[in-house]
């Protein structure tokens, strides 16, 4: 059986392991930090974490300044609240400028589960990969989440940092390398590829193994860094095959799938499904069901997969 960890959980530990090699490492959190994982900073380094309490906007704003007196400041909260309620502030004070903020927001997606719709993020990544200088990353597991802390510290620019807040299988061999902006192959195919990122990195595996059972052969893509899309990689992998699905814990307009279409679509037209939440809110429930409920399976994915293999011999 797969080992499990939390995305939280993993950036909790990576960055209290950074803050004792980076002095110049420091946190902010509005008010959360039992939930975000940040309290394992604050306990070690208390004079380096700010409890900016129930204020996003004034975090942001805190973490700018921080950030152009040369600190390298990890702003955290749940991800509805990182994007949405400080879209501004992000906007003119971090993106604009091209400040070193680290933005790490966790209870990403419809995973957050029993919380609702009101704090269930399905438009943060759009939001984020909208915004000019801006570096989006969703990392597939524990794993990769503590080499994504460690390499976007020692990237010089703002960066929002997607994490959830269930356990998900860990997937990435630790021997992969993991580079910002290159995609990772997880698995080669020759009829459909299928391009995942987060949480569904796990669940395209299993799509592809079910597909395998068909007589299917579905390469796998682990497209981690959202912005800047891994372009050829994707193009590479859409000669090879002639078809792609996307998958990601996110609304299926804006995200991953649109990344994804407008690239294929300008530079190699090839049939694209794309596999998130269908332009509707979530609601209160399990993890598990509300992953059932909005399509965000392995069923799923194989049957949309059927359909663009189909799509590409017409």
């Amino acid at each position: 059986m797969q080992e499990k960890m939390a995305t939280r959980d993993a950036y909790g530990q990576a960055l209290l392991e950074l803050g004792r090699s980076r002095s110049e490492v420091v946190v902010l959190d509005a008010d959360l930090s039992k939930s975000t994982k940040t309290a394992l900073f604050a306990k070690e380094f208390p004079l380096r974490f700010f409890n900016m309490g129930i204020s996003e906007a004034d975090m942001m704003g805190t973490a700018a300044g921080l950030a152009a007196s040369g600190y390298i400041p990890f702003a955290s909260t749940f991800g509805v609240f990182a994007t949405g309620r400080v879209y501004d502030q992000i906007r003119n004070s971090i993106a604009y400028p091209r400040l070193n903020v680290k933005i790490a927001a966790s209870h990403a997606g419809i995973t957050v589960g029993e919380d609702g719709a009101s704090h269930q993020a399905l438009e943060d990544i759009a939001l984020m990969r909208v915004l000019p200088n801006m570096t989006v990353i969703v990392p597939a597991d524990g794993y990769q989440t503590a080499q994504a802390v460690e390499k976007i510290c020692a990237l010089d620019g703002p960066v929002y940092l997607r994490l959830g807040r269930p356990k998900v299988p860990q997937v990435i061999p630790q021997d992969l390398p993991f580079t910002l902006g290159k995609a990772q192959l997880l698995q080669q195919g020759d009829d459909l590829t299928l391009v995942a990122a987060g949480i569904m990195v796990s669940i395209a595996m299993e799509a592809a193994a079910l597909l395998q059972q068909e007589g299917l052969t579905a390469a796998v893509l682990n497209m981690h860094t959202i912005k800047p899309l891994d372009r050829d990689m994707l193009l590479q992998q859409a000669a090879r095959t002639g078809a792609v699905v996307t998958a990601e814990e996110h609304s299926f307009m804006g995200g991953l799938g649109g990344a994804v279409a407008e690239v294929l679509g300008e530079s190699y037209p090839v049939p694209v499904l794309r596999v998130g939440v269908r332009d509707t809110f979530g609601q209160s429930g399990k993890p598990d069901e509300l992953m059932q409920k909005y399509g965000l399976t392995a069923q799923n994915l194989v049957e949309h997969a059927r359909m663009a293999v189909e799509m590409k011999r017409k």
